[in-house]
């Protein structure tokens, strides 16, 4: 057996020492430490203190009314309505002799303040639109008033393209009828709404929304508009030349947007049989057609092209029921094969462009119902789509100043809604 040197054994026997004692200090230290005892929790003590409480004094006080409001519904007894809404038997009865409560309509929404006891206070509705009547107990008795609505006027932007109509493309951009038609007014002396759309046309309006109670009402009239067709931008603002209100729609400047004759007879309708020769359908030979033919249904409302004095109104010949209307000037025009005339219409009746002068029917010597219109010169018929119309006055000199200010504004906002066509179209 080999011999380890003295020297060497001592060595490994002091490394295997110090390894056994720092082993063994290692399960010492884990064998020593003790988790630390639980944090003190200080002591704590709930006090109770009596608070008197009055309870007369606590409970609020009963109203000395409530508001209702409910809507007057098709089917609806005027009496059973009042009771419905909280107002006792006597008081009820009591309200149904006013003439003025049976103006209450199907749809109308009724506000009425009443008392515990059943007794009102007060009690409105909309009628006619724009008026409010009011009844009111002022002692024993019961007063009734009727009063204009004061609407809160907001103005409302929108921005809209052509992909098949007018119509169409106002519904796509949240555009009211009553709106599209407004613009359709305002550009009719430049652009033929029946026959010059086009795809990709587009249009800015800016127009006047009417809130009552905070809720939406109604539209108001178109403030500014522009209309891009085939390529050309025409732009209108409005603005009111006297203190009334009263005013017209302009360019920005300042010369007018209403021409002395509409396009059209008919707000919107197709072209059946255009100016110049043609084939008469009745008697299938070749003659002069001396006026366009508008196709729309039975009973479509027929207005006045341009301010008028009514030259003849009845039957005539081949025309059937017919209007004929002398403007300044050598200026007439015939509206012919009528279904029937407008109220009030007769000869000498003075009418303004845009008043109703009848409705389209198929009088005379027609295969359907439409609206024959001329243009007449001295007498001489000219072609309706393609005559030179003259423009209305622009802006008075006087107000000329005040006007470029408010249209400046105006057309930063066409401007603004510009830029969102813009991003539309593409």
């Amino acid at each position: 057996m080999t011999q380890v040197p003295q020297t060497r054994r001592t060595r490994l026997l002091r490394i295997v020492a110090v390894f056994v004692l720092a082993l063994s200090g290692v399960v010492g230290a884990f064998a020593t430490i003790s988790p630390a005892p639980d944090a003190v929790v200080p002591g704590q003590a709930v006090v109770r203190e009596p608070y008197p409480i009055d309870l007369d004094s606590a409970l609020l006080p009963a109203p000395e009314f409530v508001i209702r409001e409910d809507r007057f519904v098709r089917g609806d007894g005027l009496r059973e309505f009042l009771e419905r809404l909280g107002i006792d038997a006597v008081e009820s009865k009591r309200l149904t002799t006013f003439y003025a409560m049976h103006r209450l309509r199907p749809g109308t929404m009724v506000r009425a303040e009443i008392e515990p006891s059943g007794r009102f206070r007060n009690l409105s509705f909309l009628v006619d639109s724009d008026k409010t009547v009011r009844f009111e107990h002022s002692g024993d008795d019961i007063r009734v008033t009727e009063d204009a609505v004061r609407y809160d006027i907001v103005p409302v932007a929108r921005a809209g393209v052509i992909r098949s109509s007018l119509f169409g493309a106002a519904d796509d951009a949240d555009v009211p009828d009553s709106v599209a038609i407004q613009m359709a007014d305002i550009f009719g002396g430049d652009i033929d709404f029946i026959r010059d759309l086009r795809k990709g046309d587009h249009f800015s309006v800016v127009f006047e929304m009417l809130y009552r109670d905070g809720l939406p009402v109604r539209t108001g009239r178109v403030l500014a508009a522009e209309f891009v067709n085939k390529g050309k931008a025409l732009r209108a603002v409005f603005f009111a030349t006297s203190d009334s209100g009263q005013g017209g729609y302009y360019a920005p400047d300042g010369s007018s947007m209403r021409k002395a004759f509409l396009r059209s007879p008919l707000e919107f309708s197709r072209i059946s049989s255009r100016f110049g020769a043609r084939r008469h359908p009745l008697f299938n030979n070749w003659r002069a057609h001396t006026g366009v033919d508008y196709a729309a249904p039975t009973g479509t409302r027929i207005r006045a092209t341009g301010d008028g004095v009514v030259d003849f109104v009845g039957r005539k010949g081949g025309y059937g029921n017919t209007v004929i209307l002398r403007h300044g000037g050598q200026n007439t025009t015939l509206y012919g094969h009528l279904n029937h005339f407008a109220r009030g219409i007769r000869r000498g009746t003075r009418v303004a462009q845009g008043e109703a002068i009848g409705a389209v029917g198929s009088t005379g010597w027609a295969t359907g119902p439409h609206v024959h219109y001329e243009f007449r010169v001295g007498g001489v018929p000219r072609n309706p789509l393609t005559i030179a119309l003259p423009a209305a006055h622009p802006v008075p000199a006087a107000q000329m100043a005040a006007f470029r200010g408010h249209a400046a504004e105006r057309v930063a906002q066409l401007d603004l809604l510009g830029s969102t066509n813009l991003a539309l179209l593409q």
